[in-house]
């Protein structure tokens, strides 16, 4: 024991050296959260090395997500040192980039998780990142109480302030928490900012004299509570979504349920349907209020489907609701559901809802907009790796359709990029049941969406349509576009490089990607890692690249479009396929079983998973 807790300390004396912070300053930080130390204390008493260098061997990365990662000890985690080291780096970069940033400020929201073990709350994080700011005379609109994700961006746009903190991890496990960053321009930070950023940080880790004073802070002149302001405006911006608030939605008999899943979710949603004048929906009582034990899932994830939606599908049977709605804990996603027929429970996939509120939000606009005109003036956007409905709908109708990387960071910017030169930007989503139906929000918006979803699904009961039904009028007026995505396992790094290095250099030829796939014959390879592209005239990609991640399309004749990727937070090959057929095609037992086919010989040809070990997911 007493040579492990030698190796422990020498261990975490490198680590911190090397992070530049000295053991005096360890012995400070200590005693500013005696939680965290007690965790310390437990591990080495049980010589848990492997967990100590776990979190104390390697400091976690800023990237565009800002930061993701377990409540606990050490660099590697989400606790008082980190969260204040975070916040230093970030002030001195906005000093760096505003001249103006004392007079305009930041805004600092948080959801409701919290980790007893470790003393680490969302709260407390952003009560200590509000005193980092505040300790250099910056002001800080600090939310009073949790709030969904959206609000951030919003108060950003809304204040014109430089720059929002949101602190959550979204649908994340219980244990974890993050640190999300919005521009001045109120979408997510891009590149250079991440890279600015980190190197920020690297140069303040030892802390101010008063940047963990939050009792001082939250006494400061230069504190302000945007609550109460932020939840009026809001709630009006995004009723200038409702078309139908007298006409349909007072008269609506359409049931729904919703469930915020434990999350921030429950309040807002109860408002947005009143701002647009539709009945409360039921909430499933067990999930309405916050609760950062996620006692009712084993993942806080709507994305996950039934399991998620089981305790809404009973309170539905119930109350005879037809339409179930939920967010994730940070309400910034939204999933769907509906009753079928059969009686069985329809749970729309990402891509699916993005067709419907896609159509939707087209639909209202054209009715507002009869100048013929105007469409030109009119974008949507979607992911790369999402569904292209929108780009289909956009070639029959009239208006732009532009595809951006993956993530509602690189729609967000784009959106702003395009109101700047006088364009509207309708509608942006991606298949990670992420909605962006207001620009109001640069991001995904799950309380908005959640609403302006009733809304179409009030007017479509008055049709006799089901969302069912309209989903399938969609592709039979726009073409099919099914889909299917799922992932493999993979913790070996050198697996994943020489999997992807295998397709840039196929048949053992230097830079030649696969020609075939099974029987499927590939028409174009878009490579956004080295920035190759056979379908532009100099094989260069347009959407950014990077080398740090793997990223490769595949678009086969037969309409079919794969994308292989890395995920930047978890252990995954990802891969998301689609069939586009031409509208009129409308065997879709056939397109399914097309689709089955390609995705058999992607997996196969391309994935090799006995031959690399590759974990499939588990259904």
């Amino acid at each position: 024991m007493v040579n492990t807790f030698f190796f422990f300390c020498c261990d975490i004396q490198s680590a911190i050296e090397n992070c530049g912070i000295s053991l005096i300053l360890l012995s400070i930080i200590i005693f500013l959260n005696p939680k965290t130390v007690s965790l310390v204390q437990r591990m080495v008493k049980e010589g848990a090395v492997e967990e100590l260098q776990k979190c104390f061997s390697s400091r976690m990365e800023f990237g565009t997500a800002g930061l993701r990662a377990a409540m606990g000890p050490g660099i590697s985690c989400m606790n008082d040192l980190t969260i204040i080291q975070t916040t230093q780096g970030f002030c001195r970069y906005l000093e760096e980039c505003f001249g103006n940033l004392k007079e305009r400020g930041v805004v600092i929201g948080y959801d409701a998780r919290a980790h007893p073990d470790s003393g680490g709350s969302s709260k407390h994080f952003a009560s200590l990142a509000a005193a980092v700011f505040i300790s250099h005379g910056i002001p800080v609109h600090l939310f009073s109480d949790i709030t969904p994700t959206p609000f951030v961006p919003f108060t950003v746009s809304h204040l014109g302030l430089c720059a929002g903190v949101m602190v959550t991890a979204s649908h994340n496990p219980k244990q974890d928490n993050g640190y999300k960053v919005y521009w001045d321009n109120g979408a997510q930070i891009v590149s250079p900012h991440d890279k600015g950023i980190s190197k920020a940080i690297e140069k303040n880790l030892e802390p101010w004299p008063e940047s963990w004073n939050t009792e001082e802070a939250l006494k400061s002149p230069l504190l302000k509570d945007p609550y109460q302001d932020i939840h009026t405006q809001y709630f009006t911006a995004i009723q200038k979504h409702c078309h139908h608030r007298y006409s349909i939605n007072k008269s609506s008999e359409v049931k729904i349920v919703h469930t915020s899943v434990h999350g921030v979710g429950h309040t807002f949603v109860q408002t947005a349907f009143k701002a647009f004048d539709l009945h409360p929906p039921y909430a499933v009582e067990e999930q309405k209020d916050p609760d950062p034990e996620f006692p009712t899932v084993k993942y806080p994830n709507p994305e996950e489907g039934e399991g998620v939606l089981t305790l809404s599908f009973a309170l539905a049977e119930r109350e005879g609701a037809s339409v179930v709605l939920a967010n994730d804990p940070d309400a910034d996603r939204l999933a769907i559901a509906e009753k079928q027929k059969s009686g069985q429970w329809r749970v729309f996939s990402g891509n699916e809802l993005g067709a419907l509120l896609g159509w939707w939000m087209f639909h209202c606009w054209k009715q507002e907009n009869p100048d013929a005109a105007a469409v030109k003036n009119l974008y949507m956007l979607s992911s790369t790796v999402s569904s292209k409905i929108l780009r289909a709908i956009a070639l029959k109708e009239g208006f732009h359709f532009e595809e951006t990387l993956t993530g509602f960071k690189w729609m967000g910017n784009r959106a702003r990029d395009l109101m700047n030169q006088g364009k509207t930007v309708l509608f942006a989503f991606e298949e990670a049941i992420g909605y962006m139906c207001s620009p109001s929000v640069l991001d995904k918006d799950g309380v908005s969406a959640a609403a302006i979803a009733a809304e179409m699904t009030s007017y479509l009961a008055t049709k006799k349509t089901s969302l069912s039904q309209q989903l399938t009028a969609i592709y039979e007026e726009y073409g099919y576009h099914i889909t299917k995505n799922s992932y493999f396992i993979c913790h070996d790094q050198d697996v994943i490089r020489k999997l992807f290095d295998r397709l840039r250099n196929y048949g053992d030829q230097k830079g030649s990607y696969p020609t075939k796939c099974g029987d499927f014959s590939v028409s174009a390879v878009r490579d956004l890692t080295t920035g190759y592209d056979s379908n532009q005239p100099d094989n260069k990609a347009v959407l950014p690249t990077s080398a740090s991640s793997q990223m490769i399309t595949f678009s086969f004749s037969n309409g079919g479009v794969a994308t292989m990727r890395t995920s930047g937070t978890e252990p995954k090959i990802k891969y998301y396929t689609e069939l586009c057929a031409a509208p009129g095609n409308s065997d879709v037992a056939q397109l399914n079983k097309e689709l089955d086919a390609l995705v058999d010989a992607i997996i196969e040809t391309f994935f090799e998973p006995q031959k690399n070990k590759l974990q499939p997911k588990l259904e």
